[in-house]
Formats: C-alpha cells, structure tokens, sequence
C-alpha cells in the first residue's frame, strides 16, 4: 500500500445504537480503515445523505454481507492511500465515490473503480452529493429505461435528490421532462431546473394531468420511487411501448388486486433495479457511462447536484430528522470538516 505521510490512526465515524429513530445515531472514535486491493483510502469532505440510510437505521435495509455496518453510500474527499494493483486515481487526486457503506466517516475505503473526478466548477463539498444518485438516475434512466431524445419522461419526487437529478441528466439528453412534488414550492423549483410542468399530487391527479400534458399519449419513461400505490396510475400514464422503472418502494410493494391488460395491449416494460447490491464491476461500468455522458456537462457547469443543507458529522441525528421530514430540496450532505 502506497499512502500520504502522517496518516492519523484513528477517526470519528457514525453507527447505530441498534434499530430506530434517529435518537439510535452515535458517533465514535475507530481505527482509520486500510483499503484492499483494488481500493483507495478517501479522506472524506463530505458525505450523502440518502433514503436508504434512513432505511438501514430503521432496520429495513441492512449492508451487504461483508460489508461495514458504518451507513453512508457516496463521499467525495482526497485519496490518501492505495491499495494493491491501483494505479487511478492517484494519490492526492480529488474525487467523488460511491460507497456500498461506510461514508459517514473521516476516511473510507472505496473501490477504485466507482471513484469519478471532483467536476471543476464544484467544490469538494458539494461533490458528495453526486454518487449515488447520478449513479442511480443514468443507470436507470439511461441505461435500464432506454430514454431518447425527443421522448417524454416523468419522475415522480421531483424535488428529491434523485428527482432534482433525473430531471436535470433527462433534460439535457433531450427528453420533455415532467415531474410530480408535493407542493407549490417544490414544483416550482422543478420547473427551475427544467422540468416543462411540475404536478402538485398533493391537489391534482397526475395520471389525468398527465394523460392532458401529452394529448392523451402518455409519456415513455417514468421513474418511479413510490412502488405499489402508483402502480395503476403509473400505467395508465404511459405510451405505448413506454418503460416504468422502480428504484424504491415508498408506498408498499404489494398490490392485491392489478388489471395487467393495459400492459399487454400498450406493450409496457416494467422494470426496476436497486443499485447497492450490484456487483463491483456493474458499477465500475456505470462510472464509464458517466464518466463519458454526464461529467462534460458536469465540467462545464450545465447541470449540477442541488445541494438543500450541510451538517456536521457530529449533528447526523438532524440530517436524519431533514431527511425524514421530506422538507428539503435537492441534497442533504455531511461535512468532517477536513
């Protein structure tokens, strides 16, 4: 392992008291991590607060086997050390990575592989608000949902981390981009970042409102975090020959009873996709992807990660309650303050 000089040897980093609200978030003192062969060591800047992090403090979506039980799926820092058989990034480079766990730390030990540049105009900062979910929307929309230029794409939770990114990368792909949000001013800032209309589900029915946006065709890719509750309205929004991709299961992921016609006779694809456990090469490929069509436009400032508020790592009991009370807009980040 080739390493920067005067490495500490310990760090702070977040765990959970076991199973529950926020109050089970504590920080501690452990020993900085080595990484493997194939990894890199990032002295982490900041840290994604993500959906899946709330999940896994509630019990509901443990860590890989042989994974850190440490939360956190994205960080941006330095590299300060590498493991066996690495040659990039290089040491001192500054990046941005997707984590499968382990980010709410000072340093974690990531897959060389899933590791993008920091996008010249962001700050290291606000790069930790990149990984997951531009890793989660191309894979999906792209690559899963085969979105093309001149199709019409809606994204319900527009004004999420993931909605204010897939309405961004969709865009400028050169999709019609619709959104739903939850009120007046979350649709708003969709419309800012380029959705044409943003649907207040709250107050309108956003299959009707849909099925009046396109002139009764409907659109051709949704992406969709809700699951089972919008899954007729979801149909019945989509063009024939139109895709659904689910990446999360908001509102429950049973549905009792499901008229299937409308699938055959439009000729839909369902599909979906949760990108934490895919394998290490899956998402190295992802990373070409991005690496190819979506960090140019990082680079010269077209599109970028909506950063909503920062935290200390020490204040990660409030980033959760943010997170959970669904008032924020875009990212929510973890600072170390390195």
């Amino acid at each position: 392992m080739s390493a920067t000089p005067s490495l500490p040897n310990t760090m702070r980093q977040i765990r959970f008291d076991g199973a529950g609200g926020p109050e089970v978030i504590a920080v501690e003192t452990v020993p900085v991590p080595q990484p493997g062969p194939g990894q890199v060591l990032i002295e982490v800047v900041a840290a994604g607060v993500n959906r899946p992090d709330v999940m896994q403090r509630g019990g509901k979506y443990p860590p890989p086997k042989g994974a850190t039980a440490v939360p956190g799926l994205e960080v941006s820092g330095r590299v300060v050390a590498l493991g066996e058989g690495v040659s990039a990034p290089s040491l001192g480079n500054e990046v941005c990575a997707l984590t499968i766990s382990g980010g709410y730390a000072e340093f974690a030990a990531v897959e060389a592989g899933h590791c993008l540049p920091r996008p010249g105009p962001l700050s290291l900062i606000d790069a930790g608000g990149i990984p997951e979910t531009f890793f989660t929307v191309y894979s999906n929309v792209i690559q899963r949902g085969r979105l093309k230029a001149g199709e019409t794409f809606l994204v319900h939770g527009g004004s999420s981390g993931i909605g204010s990114t897939a309405i961004q990368i969709a865009k400028h792909h050169g999709a019609r981009v619709l959104a739903t949000a939850g009120s007046a001013e979350k649709c708003r800032f969709c419309e800012d970042l380029g959705a044409e209309a943003a649907i207040n589900y709250r107050e309108t029915d956003f299959a009707e409102e849909v099925k009046r946006l396109t002139d009764g065709k409907g659109v051709d890719v949704i992406l969709d975090m809700i699951g089972a509750s919008y899954l007729e309205k979801n149909i019945a929004s989509l063009a024939v020959e139109g895709r659904l991709v689910l990446i999360a299961l908001m509102g429950g992921y049973k549905v009792e009873a499901f008229n299937i016609t409308p699938i055959m006779i439009k000729r839909l694809t369902f599909t979906g996709a949760t990108l934490r456990p895919r394998s290490k090469a899956e998402k190295a490929d992802i990373a070409v992807g991005l690496r190819r069509d979506v960090w140019p436009l990082l680079d010269a400032g077209t599109i970028r990660p909506v950063i909503h508020a920062t935290f200390p790592l020490d204040d990660a009991r409030k980033a959760h309650e943010l997170m959970e009370s669904s008032a924020h807009l875009g990212k929510i980040l973890l600072t170390t303050g390195r």
